[in-house]
């Protein structure tokens, strides 16, 4: 399946040799040597392969899977949006004490869902450096998605600097490795933004283009393994319908995935149906999955692009109809400018400039009615622990679930917003939530901290309780000038966009710049669970809190 060439696996049945299925399957974490774009490295591998083996089962299934480290230090495995008891979820220090080297830890569990997920390491920083592989559970019954050829694509990013020294560059300097920063080249030749706005920005601390930490200056970007010049290619016969399976497992990178000339139909989200809808763009955030079909028509082959959200690189992959073909490589897009939308401040009743911009020469902590424009007003979330950690809070966070995501704002095709997803079957659990809490998403971008409510990790903060089968609401407040990508472990929460009855359900959401995120959540899963950032160095330096699911009476 991750094979340039391949024909793809059959629907709903798989291919022999192609997966690991069955009752029990044996997985061995080591050590390989990496190589893609004339870079090459040191690599943790799941069997020997990055990615790691397919593995493809079943709805109802039990499955047992043995996993045995042979590295020089603890591991893990982590099944990412899978409904699994919570001493089978595989996070080290919070549901099992890892798998220590040498050993073997049985994980056993019952398949309850269908879909496609992945699964990865959860220990240090083994995931960036390859552990990461595919899951496809198929229905119990006929799968209503229907097709005639499926190929499963697995995004990734891949550097040969070891990520705990990208993590000590980027303490040095929150920059490092953006080589996309305005310039005085840039000023002179009328780009990107005025003298003013620059130096309004500059004295706000804040940089425009900084869309990601660790971009293109170091990641090769990755389609199964490949590189452009590797060129994965998968086949296809015009007229069919084939469905793409979507996994975002970069430890650093959003994608812009889209296959231009080719329309997707977005058939699921993070392994739950949604109602079809047609679009030619969507922004994969780090962690989720996304289902798409589409209709190859006679052309020889169609490109299929995953390209950095901070647009410092792409990576082209090749649908073809036989193999040797090579599709075209466009041009990057220009690289996108963060606005004022980003640092949480609302547009309307702000001063204006000429042609409608916001004008930046007024002071950043000025004020409208009923509203600070400080950015760093405590008032604005009281509770929030203010300390070096917290550099920026947003003043007026907005609800951005019908906005475009990041860079994708003013391209000339459509493009997948959260607000247009609709869960294809009713949700569960109709109750209103009986309580409401909020979840800053906090940093100071300049020194590389990161923190949930301004504490990080590291600072063993409470856990966020919950009783069991509660029904909560949770908002989400980005207070950084970065999108995050938020993933609950062991549940599925309904995005609230739309009328209620098939709100969108996900295990990971990308929260805009500057923006807000309400989901609705039924504790249902007795346990500890993590709740973090998906973008790695972030989860790594303190974004992440732990979830106490408990019933009634029970000890924490």
């Amino acid at each position: 399946w991750a094979r340039a060439g391949t024909a793809g696996v059959a629907p709903a049945t798989g291919v022999p040799g192609a997966a690991l299925s069955g009752e029990t399957i044996a997985l061995q974490i080591g050590t390989s040597h990496f190589a893609t774009g004339g870079r090459s490295a040191h690599a943790v591998t799941v069997n020997g392969t990055l990615p790691a083996p397919l593995l493809r089962l079943r709805e109802g299934q039990r499955v047992r899977i043995a996993v045995t480290n042979t590295l020089a230090e603890q591991s893990s495995i982590h099944w990412h949006g899978l409904l699994v008891p919570f001493q089978m979820d595989g996070v080290p220090g919070v549901s099992f004490p890892g798998i220590d080297p040498g050993e073997t830890f049985h994980y056993d569990f019952t398949l309850r869902h269908s879909g496609t997920f992945w699964y990865h390491s959860h220990s240090g920083m083994q995931e960036a450096m390859g552990l990461f592989g595919p899951i496809v559970i198929d229905p119990a019954g006929a799968d209503p998605i229907s097709s005639e050829r499926e190929h499963i694509l697995v995004l990734s990013d891949w550097s040969p600097l070891h990520p705990h020294e990208q993590l000590r560059r980027l303490k040095m300097m929150g920059g490092f490795f953006n080589h996309q920063k305005q310039t005085l080249a840039g000023l002179l030749a009328g780009k990107d933004q005025s003298v003013a706005d620059r130096l309004a920005w500059a004295e706000m601390r804040m940089d425009a283009t900084d869309i990601s930490d660790v971009t293109g200056a170091t990641y090769s970007y990755l389609v199964n393994g490949h590189g452009t010049a590797e060129n994965w290619t998968g086949l296809f016969r015009p007229g069919e319908r084939v469905r793409l399976r979507v996994i975002n497992a970069s430890a650093m990178t959003n994608f812009n995935f889209r296959i231009p000339g080719l329309p997707l139909t977005v058939v699921a989200a993070d392994g739950n149906r949604v109602q079809p809808v047609e679009t030619d763009e969507v922004q994969i955030a780090i962690a989720e999955t996304y289902d798409f079909l589409i209709e190859p028509g006679a052309a020889q082959s169609y490109a299929i692009i995953a390209e950095a959200i901070d647009r410092s690189g792409q990576v082209r992959a090749t649908l073809a109809q036989q193999p040797g073909l090579v599709a075209p490589v466009p041009a990057l897009r220009e690289r996108p400018l963060l606005t004022m939308r980003d640092m949480g401040m609302d547009m309307s009743g702000m001063d204006m400039g000429e042609g409608g911009e916001i004008d930046l020469s007024k002071p950043a902590n000025s004020s409208m009615e009923g509203h600070s424009m400080s950015m760093r007003d405590p008032s604005v979330a009281p509770g929030v622990a203010m300390g070096p950690g917290v550099a920026t809070l947003s003043p007026m966070p907005v609800d951005r679930l019908a906005d475009r995501p990041t860079g994708l704002e003013t391209v000339d095709h459509r493009v997948l917003t959260y607000a247009q997803l609709r869960a294809l079957d009713p949700n569960p659990d109709p109750r209103t939530p009986s309580r409401a809490i909020d979840v800053h998403l906090t940093a100071n971008m300049e020194r590389y901290m990161w923190s949930m409510d301004g504490e990080a990790f590291s600072e063993n903060p409470a856990p966020i309780p919950f009783r069991h089968g509660e029904r909560v609401r949770v908002n989400l407040i980005n207070d950084t000038m970065m999108p995050h990508p938020i993933h609950l472990h062991g549940h599925f929460f309904e995005l609230v966009s739309g009328e209620p009855g098939h709100r969108p359900r996900k295990h990971t959401v990308n929260v805009l710049p500057g923006g807000k995120v309400a989901f609705d959540l039924t504790a249902d899963a007795e346990g500890d669970w993590a709740f973090h950032c998906h973008m790695l160095l972030h989860m790594h330096t303190g974004m992440m809190r732990i979830v106490t699911v408990r019933r009634e009476g029970a000890e924490a």
